[in-house]
């Protein structure tokens, strides 16, 4: 694989600022010490341009080549999640709780290491953004960083995402056009009864009872409502209800993510399922209070940028390590909300170490440091296709 020669010389340095960002994981909005390093090594580099505190700690460099006249950004996150690490490496977390376990501190090395190559090469015409987002994990820092005014500061007319991906191998890319990955939704679900002793049920309003027939219920709104060909989940993933185990409470709780990928299905999953949970409960004698949370819009690729990101990974892996058409996955991305306002795509990246390499978001996962050099080398190739230099 075609990795730059001059990435790849820097290969042990990019390994271990990875190492040193995984040991120091923060969670979305709290990474103080994680944009300081990252503002650092930006001006280490020698970059035009270094702003912090966008979007609350978002950090945003610039470098420009040539005329700087046409502008293109780069994003990764920065953030960690709530998991407590069992890897036992040497590099692992040094702080409880808190766990690099989706990757994003091989994200944040990637995007570093493009900065010091771009930097260094200025092969390019124009000028290339570098967005370090926070809180990717559930907490909407790319939005944070669009309502701060990070278009509006730093325009760009295309803009690229990239995540490593355990499922394929390192040197593989997928690329795909149009959806990529869902809409992801919350709900809450408290349904109201009477409590009594559990031997006399016919005294009360079991909240149990009536949120198993929920349950059921809510799977018949994809099941059979939906068209099959149209991707779309709903998951029941916590059911909640009394202390006791000879008192029928008062109130059950019942929780939940939908996923969906068009804006029709998302609204009419929405509807129904209040209507289904409040119709179950009443049908019983019971009230059920819904709270349904929009959360990530879907994250949808433009169709010429998708195919621009795809050739520059195949300039890296080649072709035949190229695929063009993978299926879009349930999971969701904040950077859809980017892809809403500019033109862009967003590429998984092999990272797998073997068959048996831990998911995302296992306690047991931990970035494949093999794959940096490869990250480095797609930014660039990317910034220099879309970029050229007349003659």
């Amino acid at each position: 694989m075609p990795i730059v020669n001059r990435i790849a010389e820097y290969s042990d340095t990019l390994t271990a600022w990875r190492r040193h960002l995984h040991s120091h994981p923060e969670l979305g909005y709290e990474e103080v010490e994680t944009a300081a390093f990252v503002a650092a090594r930006l001006r280490e580099m020698g970059v035009d341009e270094v702003h912090e505190g966008i979007g609350r700690t978002g950090v945003v460099g610039v470098v420009r080549g040539g005329t700087g006249g046409r502008r293109i950004g780069l994003r990764a996150d920065m953030d960690a999640l709530p998991i407590e690490e069992a890897t036992g490496l040497p590099h692992a977390s040094t702080r409880p709780g808190k766990m690099h376990a989706c990757g994003h501190d091989g994200h944040t090395t990637m995007l570093l290491g493009a900065a010091k190559y771009l930097a260094e090469t200025r092969n390019f015409d124009g000028t290339v953004c570098l967005v370090f987002q926070p809180a990717e994990e559930g907490r909407a820092g790319a939005r944070a960083m669009l309502e701060d005014g990070l278009l509006e500061r730093f325009p760009v007319e295309e803009i690229y995402g990239l995540h490593n991906w355990p499922s394929l191998p390192v040197g593989e890319f997928a690329m795909c056009t149009g959806p990529a990955m869902a809409a992801s939704d919350e709900f809450r679900i408290t349904i109201k009864g009477r409590g009594c002793h559990a031997a006399m049920p016919n005294l009360g309003l079991d909240p149990v009872f009536v949120g198993a027939q929920i349950v059921i219920g809510l799977q018949g709104i994809v099941s059979r409502e939906t068209d099959p060909v149209d991707n779309a989940v709903l998951s029941v993933t916590r059911f909640h209800a009394g202390q006791a185990f000879n008192v029928v409470p008062e109130t059950a709780e019942l929780v939940g993510t939908v996923r969906t990928f068009e804006p029709g299905t998302r609204d009419r999953i929405e509807r129904r399922l209040g209507e289904v949970a409040q119709g179950i409960a009443r049908s019983f004698g019971l009230d059920a209070d819904i709270a349904y949370r929009r959360g990530y819009p879907p994250t949808v690729n433009h169709a010429r940028e998708a195919v621009m990101g795809a050739d520059a990974a195949a300039l890296v892996v080649g072709e035949e390590r190229v695929d063009r058409t993978p299926r879009p996955v349930m999971g969701a991305e904040d950077f859809a909300f980017m892809l809403e306002a500019v033109p862009g795509s967003y590429i998984w990246m092999g990272s797998a170490a073997g068959a048996d390499s831990p998911p995302l978001h296992s306690a047991h996962y931990d970035f494949n440091d093999e794959a940096l050099p490869l990250g480095v080398s797609y930014w660039a190739k990317l910034v220099e296709s879309r970029l050229p230099r007349a003659g």
